[in-house]
């Protein structure tokens, strides 16, 4: 039996009408498994004149009503150059939308986040991942989720975001033996790791998916090669299938 594992999907589909019935149809077709989609309305939570937007106002809803869906909120982090000042209004941006039904985010998902230690690194990750758990508009369990895409010195884990992804590459440098050295250093366990796998060979998506059930436990695996979280390419059925085998 190979461990189960949950879909982590990077959502940067623009919800023009229908844009985003494949996956109402495939959470509604999947109950039992569950996803966590990353909601990115304007390279962040967008502002007045562009929010409300009445594309997002009709289908986040629809995500937020399934009972195996929680969405949480992209903000950038710009390596932690980014101005935290700004970082945080983006937080208190999805936070005030929990008044409004089926608007509301029950976590953060930080792109951009450094991999390397520094003092300054530490202090400005564990301010944003400690602002995300002390906001009541964030519903839920405040999930907060790390991408510096690559594995993280040990002092950023101590005590770390909930969930980290140390992959984000290429299946093919995933192969490497190089690459495959530099990710044994992840200091996360499985529940608390992420990989997001492109470029992946069509043939190869299922096996590929659950070789790394194994080693953690947030997934996304895709055949497409560029613009790979703007569209569910030809292998998205594939790698629903692999996530549901037990």
């Amino acid at each position: 039996m190979v461990a189960k594992s949950a879909v982590l999907l990077p959502l940067y589909i623009y919800p023009e009408a229908g844009k985003w019935d494949t996956l109402h149809s495939t959470v509604a077709a999947n109950p039992t498994l569950h996803f966590t989609i990353i909601v990115n309305p304007n390279s962040g939570p967008g502002y007045a004149p562009w929010w409300p937007n009445s594309d997002y106002l009709r289908e986040l809803p629809k995500l937020n009503a399934a009972p195996n869906v929680r969405t949480v909120g992209y903000v950038r982090t710009g390596r932690a150059q980014r101005d935290i000042a700004e970082v945080r209004q983006d937080i208190a941006a999805y936070a005030g939308r929990s008044s409004e039904p089926g608007l509301g985010v029950e976590g953060v998902f930080f792109d951009e986040t450094p991999n390397l230690y520094s003092e300054e690194v530490k202090t400005y990750l564990d301010q944003i991942t400690q602002d995300v758990k002390d906001s009541t508009g964030i519903l839920g369990d405040r999930t907060v989720i790390h991408n510096p895409g690559t594995s993280v010195n040990k002092e950023l884990a101590n005590p770390g975001p909930d969930i980290t992804t140390v992959v984000e590459q290429d299946y093919t440098t995933y192969n490497t033996k190089e690459y495959q050295d530099w990710l044994a250093t992840n200091p996360y366990n499985r529940s608390r790791s992420s990989y997001m796998v492109y470029a992946t060979p069509g043939d190869q998506v299922q096996l590929f998916t659950l070789s790394i059930r194994e080693r953690a436990e947030y997934l996304f695996v895709t055949d497409l090669v560029t613009e790979f979280y703007h569209s569910f390419g030809p292998s998205w059925s594939d790698f629903i299938a692999a996530m549901n085998l037990p």
